[in-house]
């Protein structure tokens, strides 16, 4: 039996995603659900995206990913089916799987057609879980869906080159539990602009000529303890997903604040590179 991952912005006060689940098992009594995220902020396409990218190469091929963000279907958003690198994504067509495969081709792409779909307002459940359970018992795509070629393509969130390559103009994409801030500026976009130059990172009034590998490459070691840096310090590593990411060294999100707060940055906001 395939694995059926959900990534939502349903939150888990209400009943939504247990409604889910009781309607996968109810069809699939030995169905394996997996919850990626319910927290991700309402209608944030890029969050959404950001997390499932980083998640769903760890499950293995054939799993099957419904994704609940911004849902309802309207002429421009169609319900569709996208078969990625062995994996099925389920989704409206908002920009999420454009975002997910932004550096590849879906293997294949099906606009959904259910013969008895009834439009409403929670497609997740009368739609989504209809065609993952589908799936799962070995359906083709051919069956639920028509070839699809109009993916959204949201060429907003991509960083701008400027004067020449000379400058990286960024934007901030997540922001994690930690107060993390996460921008759109991956490590190969950096390195292929700086080559052998040097480089400014301006945030807010802060500038940066540093990119850690860890957070505790911020830390010189061979230092005495009173001159070291230390909790609270400004640093920005490549992250595990090679994007460039702005923190406080053992920031508390709850108590001191974290990068986020204490920069007061939030998504969207701008971050540039300026390449000497």
């Amino acid at each position: 039996m395939a694995i059926i991952t959900l990534t939502t912005d349903f939150g888990l006060k209400d009943h939504f995603v247990a409604v889910l689940k009781g309607s996968i098992y109810t069809e699939l009594p030995d169905a394996k659900i997996v919850d990626i995220s319910h927290d991700i902020m309402p209608f944030n396409i890029q969050e959404c995206a950001y997390i499932l990218s980083n998640s769903y190469k760890s499950f293995p091929k054939g799993t099957i990913h419904i994704v609940g963000v911004d849902s309802e279907e309207t002429p421009d958003n169609k319900h569709i089916v996208a078969l990625v690198n062995g994996h099925y994504f389920i989704s409206a067509n908002t920009g999420v799987i454009g975002l997910i495969t932004s550096e590849m081709t879906p293997d294949k792409v099906v606009e959904i057609n259910l013969p008895d779909s009834i439009a409403n307002s929670f497609p997740v459940l009368n739609v989504f879980i209809q065609v993952a359970c589908h799936i799962a018992r070995g359906g083709t795509l051919e069956i639920v869906g028509k070839p699809f070629t109009e993916l959204n393509d949201l060429r907003e969130f991509a960083p701008r080159i400027t004067e020449d390559g000379k400058k990286i103009i960024g934007s901030v994409i997540y922001i994690d539990n930690y107060g993390n801030v996460v921008t759109n500026i991956r490590k190969n976009l950096f390195d292929a602009y700086r080559k052998d130059k040097g480089f400014t990172l301006f945030v807010r009034n802060h500038k940066i000529t540093k990119i850690h590998k860890t957070y505790n490459d911020f830390i010189d070691y061979s230092l005495e303890k009173s001159q070291r840096k230390s909790a609270g310090d400004l640093l920005a590593i490549f992250n595990s997903s090679d994007f460039i990411e702005l923190a406080i060294y053992k920031s508390n999100l709850t108590t001191v604040g974290g990068a986020s707060t204490l920069l007061g940055l939030d998504y969207r906001d701008t971050i540039m590179v300026d390449f000497e």
